[in-house]
């Protein structure tokens, strides 16, 4: 047996990806906490599948980021004990990457794509006959003597991960058999990852603190990871042995985090819109303001401030509601954290 056919095999491709996060992941569904639903039917999905004797249908999995996306895509290649292949949609420019990768898969792999909404349209037509048909029609020469050739795949398991599930064709999208949706962790959750990568990465964790960091983490374990490793830093400088409710607050102060997991960003994002009047703006008009991408304005700080009821989409653009207004008073008059709501 190679060494690309063990079970459980993990191989990045020309991903880009970025797996730092990788010491903190569960290694098998009994440790992923939270996402029960997703969890219990993609369990369902694979044991049916193994009886079965055949593999599983092609995965997507849509939801903001730093939600288990990714993780859950390596608990499926291990649960299968299949190897994993991971690439983003960026990295497949032409139909010749995919065509490449695909041939290259053997029987019952699952090849993760990573950001999937950002597949081009002739890459993701592509992807249809590999899909359905488990064949991929290739062009040999040119001109007039140009011929296609269909190309026979081993069955194997697409899972994408999106963030932005509208993007994708209806045509692509139905060839999905499993389509899940993640959403944001209640505190509870959140607290029992944290408590849990405080172990992983040898830290000693207050469970107080870790409510605390929990409650101001917006629902996303990676944020909440994030947020432990720079507590984590803060206490060894502080020489302290454990992450408690002191160095949490000097730790998120020292961050610019409030008590609602708001940011500076986000705050600045709810003065613009102040300013001019509680809107309607338009997203490239915030996006300038505040310095920021659209995208990332989109995807990572508007649902946190919709899901607190501070800023609102119109079909005429954002707009700020008066919990949004009266959170800015209260910040701008808060005497423990000066400056910190100022646009």
């Amino acid at each position: 047996m190679t060494s690309s056919s063990r079970p459980g095999v993990y191989q990045a491709l020309n991903s880009g990806h970025d797996d730092a996060d990788g010491p903190l992941r569960p290694r098998t569904f009994d440790e992923f906490v939270g996402q029960r639903r997703v969890v219990t039917n993609l369990s369902t999905w694979i044991e049916a599948a193994r009886k079965r004797g055949g593999v599983l249908d092609h995965v997507l999995l849509s939801g903001p980021p730093g939600l288990g996306k990714t993780t859950l895509a390596h608990l499926v290649a291990g649960a299968l004990e299949s190897t994993l292949k991971v690439t983003s949609g960026p990295a497949l420019e032409r139909p010749g990457d995919l065509v490449g990768l695909l041939t290259g898969l053997e029987q019952g792999d699952v090849l993760f794509v990573d950001e999937i909404h950002r597949l081009s349209r002739t890459v993701e037509e592509y992807l249809y006959a590999a899909m359905e048909d488990r064949a991929v029609d290739v062009v040999i020469d040119q001109g007039p003597a140009a011929r296609s050739v269909r190309l026979t795949l081993a069955p194997f398991t697409l899972i994408g991960a999106t963030t932005r599930e509208g993007l994708l064709s209806h045509p692509f999208r139905a060839r999905f058999g499993v389509v899940e949706k993640l959403v944001p962790y209640p505190a509870a959750d959140i607290r029992t990852v944290l408590l849990r990568s405080a172990e992983r990465l040898g830290c000693a964790l207050d469970g107080e603190a870790a409510a605390v960091v929990a409650k101001r983490s917006r629902g996303v374990p990676r944020i909440a990871n994030r947020l432990l490793r720079r507590l984590r830093d803060v206490a060894d400088l502080h020489n302290a042995g454990t992450v408690d409710a002191t160095v949490v607050q000097d730790g998120l102060a020292m961050l610019g985090i409030d008590e609602l997991g708001l940011e500076e960003t986000d705050r600045r994002l709810l003065a613009v819109l102040a300013r001019l009047g509680g809107g309607p703006a338009g997203l490239k008009t915030l996006a300038v303001a505040v310095g920021e991408e659209e995208d990332t304005i989109e995807q990572v700080y508007e649902p946190h401030l919709i899901r607190l009821g501070f800023l609102k989409k119109t079909p005429r653009g954002r707009e700020l509601t008066e919990e949004g207004r009266a959170r800015l008073e209260l910040g701008s008059s808060d005497s423990e954290a000066p400056g910190l709501f100022a646009g």
